[in-house]
């Protein structure tokens, strides 16, 4: 089912390319441990279903041409983001603790509230995740959940794993562990936007 792999695909990219939440998830995890982490990592769950309700009413009503196009724009805008998160990696630190400190419930509600107001999870949904969805469901129901099952089991999971990483033990996330896994993360951004762009040029 290829709306599964690209759920699985740009979900990875999209939990472990740095962030605000991404940064919330490591400061917590460093400051209370991997409980602390997993609850930062789970906003997602919480945070995104208005983003992605309106996302998808405002796709689904465009005329299919538009739809093609957003899927080009979306397709290129993720190549994009592959490349630069492949060239990030090359120098990048795992994300630091600030000065606060976390506490339960207060972070969880701090994290939803960044999710929402953060600009990336809307352009995500309006030029990348919406088309998607639209035209899996417009064939079949099933392949668009799927998509969005894989999107947000890998997004949620991802962080899971950098949290429990940080979590056990101060020194398990090494840069260099880092830096291949948003490496890894960014060639499979650039190869997925590549396929949607291809997707959205080719007739159906």
């Amino acid at each position: 089912m290829p709306e599964l792999l690209m759920g699985l695909s740009l979900g990875l990219g999209a939990g472990v390319t740095p962030g605000a939440l991404l940064t919330l998830v490591i400061t917590a995890s460093l400051r209370g441990g991997f409980r602390a982490g997993m609850r930062l990592a789970c906003v997602p769950l919480l945070s995104d279903l208005p983003v992605v309700l309106l996302s998808v009413t405002a796709v689904g009503a465009m005329p299919a041409a538009a739809v093609r196009v957003l899927s080009v724009v979306g397709g290129l805008y993720v190549v994009y983001l592959g490349v630069s998160t492949a060239r990030e990696a090359r120098t990048a630190e795992p994300p630091r603790p600030g000065a606060d400190a976390p506490t339960s419930a207060a972070d969880v509600l701090r994290g939803v509230v960044v999710n929402v107001l953060n600009p990336h999870p809307w352009l995500f949904w309006i030029v990348v995740g919406s088309p998607l969805f639209v035209a899996a469901w417009g064939r079949a129901p099933a392949s668009a959940l799927a998509f969005l099952a894989g999107f947000y089991v890998v997004l949620v999971g991802s962080k899971l794993v950098l949290a429990w990483a940080v979590g056990a033990g101060r020194h398990r996330l090494t840069p260099r562990g880092y830096r291949l896994l948003l490496g890894g993360s960014g060639l499979l951004l650039a190869g997925v936007g590549a396929v949607l762009t291809l997707r959205g040029l080719l007739p159906s």
